[in-house]
C-alpha cells in the first residue's frame, strides 16, 4: 500500500497540543488593520481551538497527527 500524504497547507495552518486539541489562527488579522481598534487586534492575535464540527475534516488532511513541539 502507498503511504498517505499530509496536506501541506493544513500542516502549516494548524497546530496540535499535547492533549490532542487542534488550534488555528483567528481570521481578520491579515490586512486592513488601520481602522481596527487595538483591542480588537489584540483579541484576534491568539490561537483558538478548532470547532468540533470541523475536526473530522482536518484530521483527514493530517493523517499522521501527533502534536506540535
Amino acid at each position: 500500500m502507498p503511504k498517505m500524504k499530509t496536506h501541506r497547507s493544513a500542516a502549516k495552518r494548524y497546530k496540535v497540543t499535547a492533549s490532542g486539541k487542534i488550534l488555528r489562527r483567528q481570521a481578520g488579522k491579515g490586512h486592513l488593520l488601520a481602522h481596527k481598534s487595538m483591542a480588537r487586534k489584540k483579541r484576534l492575535s491568539g490561537m483558538v481551538e478548532v470547532f468540533e464540527g470541523n475536526v473530522a475534516l482536518i484530521t483527514k488532511e493530517l493523517p499522521y497527527i501527533k502534536y506540535s513541539r
